[in-house]
């Protein structure tokens, strides 16, 4: 059986939330997930579409091809995801946003 974490072996996550807050609490709120699976790491997803995860990824200073793009729910959906070392814990960007049909051209299907 595995030992059980406190609130305490979040401390790092919860920190960086904190400086989060503080620093960039201009930018879109993200959903926010701290676990005791990772207790080292902060994940940030943005469900709104791709412009509140770019954001994030530029102020936070992490490069473009930093970024890996992969598509889900059969090519529907695209995701972004990015990581760095943050203040002590490790800081998890995911973004989602709709895969868009090309525009017809000449009305032609």
């Amino acid at each position: 059986m595995s030992e059980t974490l406190t609130l305490d072996d979040l401390a790092a996550a919860l920190r960086v939330l904190r400086v989060l807050a503080v620093d960039f609490g201009h930018l879109p709120a993200p959903d926010v997930q701290v676990s005791p699976i990772y207790p080292d790491r902060l994940e940030l997803r943005f469900h709104r579409d791709l412009p509140d995860f770019e954001a994030w990824r530029e102020a936070l200073g992490i490069a473009p091809d930093a970024v890996v793009y992969r598509e889900q729910n059969a090519g529907r959906t695209r995701v972004l995801k990015a990581s760095a070392d943050y203040a002590g814990a490790t800081l998890e960007l995911t973004g989602y946003g709709d895969v868009r049909a090309p525009e017809l051209v000449g009305g032609a299907a």
